[in-house]
């Protein structure tokens, strides 16, 4: 199963696809089942399928050796002529974002790099943070620190911190034991939080252009060495 490591080098791409209605969603990930169980394009590593659960839609995880290998699938007349026309008809929106892994922590109590498996029971966090260009690494160095509070918090388990390749975004991918423990989390005071964490927050939202957010459970993976 695949795991997170920024030292992998791996270039990783977030496929979010939001649908209007769970039967929609379970479309999609019908339709992205069968791409990822017959995928054999050179320099994909792995696939791991979320379905959402706050909202409709889905979220495909996606390892590659490195831009060129991508680039070269986006190039294919199988992909331009069948496989975007056909999600783009079954999805009310479509992003595909390429990225690296920068900085990852993990609860102290839990071993080795965070792992996406069907066979976990995680409940994934997802957050993409826009940016203008010139700001991402003040963003990206503003929230990607060491936060040994987070290992007191009822639930977490891990968040990872992604950099956009076009220098516009950061995504946030969070493991926790459940939704109770995300929420309670999520709707924390302020004031309870420690100082340095409350300060880094309020200099990322004077850095952030937009915020978009959902919540998965892995429900599909596999990888080119079976």
């Amino acid at each position: 199963m695949p795991f997170i490591s920024p030292d992998d080098g791996h270039l990783t791409v977030f496929n979010l696809f939001e649908t209007e209605t769970p039967a929609g969603q379970e479309q999609v990930l019908d339709a992205m089942r069968d791409i990822i169980d017959n995928a054999t394009y050179p320099g994909w590593i792995s696939s791991t399928l979320h379905a959402g659960q706050d909202r409709p839609g889905t979220a495909n995880y996606i390892q590659w050796t490195g831009l060129e290998a991508l680039e070269a699938r986006y190039a294919g007349e199988g992909f331009k002529r069948k496989t975007v026309p056909k999600f783009n008809e079954l999805a009310t929106s479509v992003r595909l974002l390429k990225t690296e892994a920068e900085f990852v922590q993990r609860h102290p109590g839990l071993d080795g790099a965070p792992e996406l498996s069907p066979a976990r029971d995680d409940y994934t966090v997802i957050i993409v943070l826009g940016v203008a260009a010139e700001n991402q690494k003040e963003l990206l160095d503003t929230l990607a620190t060491p936060e040994e509070w987070l290992a007191e918090v009822p639930g977490y388990r891990s968040h990872t911190y992604f950099r956009g390749l076009d220098g516009t975004f950061l995504v946030n991918y969070a493991q926790w034991d459940g939704k109770e423990a995300y929420d309670a989390f999520h709707a924390l005071p302020e004031e309870q939080r420690p100082r340095d964490v409350r300060d880094a927050r309020a200099r990322a939202r004077s850095l952030v252009t937009s915020r978009w957010a959902n919540t998965y459970h892995v429900v599909h993976s596999r990888s080119a060495q079976g």
